[in-house]
């Protein structure tokens, strides 16, 4: 998740462009850059790091001008260095960039610009692509080279270009990343976000996909596709600037909560071809390299543990190899049966997990193959992995993970298509069917969103408890454990979550009038057994909210309250169950008045064991 910062005006612009990146810090960054117009030559800084580190290199006097562009980097395609910080230059000099979102042809157009124009890239990224791009059809005309240019590109991207030919616009143009461009008195702005831009302007213009942007001092003219002109309404900002920063929500966590449609769409951009086949970049895992593996261990910590239980699941029933998912704590202490074929698959937000990393050195050192699944380019993790599949969450602030596990889980399914499809162990009619469901996956979970003010009241309901159970079956019971987790992490309520089968090997003794269950029902070839575990808990006069599919409404009859998702498969049912589930541990901890995005006692990665 990168911010973007542009500016034409009378003033400083390096100033007022350092000014908005660091208003944009709480997105996460590992680089940042920035490109000034002056004399007709482009001036470029950029550092890896903080922001601190790229304010060293620019304070010199004439390292400033009236138009330029800056940006903070979250990476994707290269590491978190120098050479990839944005913004990028043409191989000329004469056109920088600033980019957010993924090019995924890139590797299409990098092939082509180095056969049919001899050019010479310095970076390792997508973003890249783009200046060269531009650079090959500018003809003293910069809307008509950018037009030229995104008529090439396949995926998502807000970008912000210059020319050293052009003192007096900045050209950007949208599809599917956020972009603004702010009003000022006799200058003007552009950012990805609104806290960018707060202490300079309050008035905005929201740009919308497929639109292009010119902004100079005293114009911003917007328009769409056909390059008809966009007459469009500006919107006045009210929010203060804490606020904004978390777009208007009252905490990250649930700004986190709503932005999994977009973290699920990024996460799977690019990996599903046109053809609906799974290609995974950082994999490179062949067929006889899959037939040779006969142990797979996914090991992990908390919500990653918990994303690794479904992973389980997934990958023996589509690929068809023994996996074993383990504690992160637990693995290396207990004498685990790793050798050359073995696959080792470790799960981590931060890829600094101590635990994890340590566990993946165990089993590297008796030979096994590493691949992680990560959030965070560059990590320890990564680093030190062979193969590595990047969850495109972009930065999560709030302690209590989300977005990042449902990513997580979605890199395992793709992981297990790929593995399958690999092997031959999943018949062709069943990889297309699960593709299909992914593909819908985005859509779906905004749709899940709207239980939210269902889930509220409910949460107002049970808000004093002190006591929670979650069950279910099958990769119900890892969603039980997931939401049982955030609820005490947020809340401190003490929930348990239990195997819907094991209730009455023990725990069923603990059942007293109105106890709450929350009962997982989702998977249909379980659906009967479920309905059975809740007439056992409700013969006990416990109280049952149901989470299942819209259309099981038998459920419904025999349970106090429900709380409905989108129909679905049921390999996927579990990225959708979650949804209400860390929206209902929110809503009792902000009624119970927790310090939500930072709860005692936690941090947001465990460096130590």
């Amino acid at each position: 998740m990168c911010g973007i910062v542009g500016y034409i005006g009378d003033g400083s612009a390096k100033e007022i462009i350092i000014s908005g990146l660091k208003s944009l810090e709480y997105r996460g960054y590992d680089s940042a850059g920035i490109a000034l117009h002056r004399g007709g030559k482009l001036l470029l800084r950029k550092e890896s790091g903080v922001i601190a580190n790229l304010e060293k290199r620019i304070t010199k006097k004439d390292f400033d001008g009236n138009l330029g562009i800056g940006h903070t980097r979250w990476a994707t395609h290269g590491a978190p260095i120098r050479e990839n910080a944005h913004p990028h230059m043409s191989c000329d000099g004469r056109i920088a960039i600033v980019h957010n979102g993924i090019i995924e042809n890139y590797m299409e157009l990098k092939a082509w610009l180095v056969k049919n124009h001899d050019v010479e890239f310095k970076s390792e990224t997508d973003s890249e692509v783009i200046a060269q791009l531009i650079c090959v059809y500018y003809k003293d005309d910069l809307v008509a080279a950018v037009r030229k240019a995104v008529a090439r590109m396949r995926g998502a991207y807000a970008v912000g270009v210059i020319s050293a030919d052009d003192p007096d616009h900045i050209v950007a143009v949208r599809k599917d990343a956020p972009l603004i461009a702010g009003i000022g008195e006799g200058c003007n702005y552009l950012a990805s976000d609104i806290p960018a831009l707060l202490r300079y302007t309050r008035d905005i213009y929201l740009i919308e996909n497929d639109e292009t942007v010119i902004i100079s001092k005293d114009d911003i003219k917007i328009f769409d596709g056909d390059m008809t002109r966009v007459k469009r309404e500006k919107m006045h900002v009210t929010w203060d600037a804490a606020a904004a920063v978390k777009g208007g929500y009252e905490h990250f966590m649930k700004k986190e909560i709503y932005e999994q449609p977009e973290a699920v769409n990024k996460t799977l951009e690019g990996r599903i071809n046109a053809k609906g086949e799974v290609k995974l970049d950082g994999i490179k895992l062949t067929k006889k390299e899959l037939d040779a593996i006969n142990r797979i261990y996914i090991v992990a910590c908390g919500t990653a543990y918990h994303a690794g239980m479904q992973g389980k699941e997934v990958i023996e029933g589509f690929a068809r190899i023994p996996t074993e998912v383990d504690l992160a704590s637990e693995f290396r202490y207990r004498k685990p049966i790793v050798d050359s074929n073995t696959l080792f698959i470790c799960i981590s937000q931060s890829g600094e997990t101590s635990d994890t990393i340590e566990a993946m050195r165990e089993a590297k050192r008796k030979g096994a193959r590493i691949l992680s699944i990560c959030n965070v380019v560059g990590s320890s993790v990564t680093r030190e992995s062979d193969d590595v599949l990047y969850t495109w969450a972009g930065p999560e602030i709030a302690v209590a993970s989300t977005k990042a596990y449902t990513t997580q889980l979605v890199c395992l399914f793709l992981l297990a298509l790929y593995m399958g499809r690999a092997r031959g162990t999943l018949l062709p009619k069943e990889y297309k069917r699960i593709v299909d469901e992914l593909k819908k996956l985005p859509a779906k979970l905004t749709e899940a969103l709207g239980t939210d003010e269902h889930v509220a009241k409910l949460a107002k309901k049970f808000s004093v408890r002190e006591q929670i159970f979650y069950i279910g079956r099958g990769s119900d019971v890892g969603t039980s454990y997931e939401a049982s987790l955030k609820l005490k992490e947020i809340s401190y309520i003490n929930s348990f979550a239990i195997a819907a089968g094991e209730l009455k090997h023990g725990t069923i003794a603990l059942i007293n009038r109105g106890t709450l269950f929350i009962v997982f029902a989702t998977q249909d070839y379980l659906y009967e057994k479920m309905l059975s575990n809740i007439e056992e808990i409700k013969a006990r006069h416990a109280y049952v909210i149901a989470v299942a599919k819209k259309g099981n409404t038998r459920v419904g009859k025999i349970s106090d309250d429900t709380i409905m998702i989108p129909e679905c498969a049921d390999e996927v049912a579990s990225i959708l169950a979650v949804v209400p589930m860390q929206l209902f541990a929110y809503h009792i901890a902000k009624l119970r008045k927790r310090d939500i995005d930072k709860p005692r006692n936690l941090a947001k990665s465990v460096t130590v064991e």
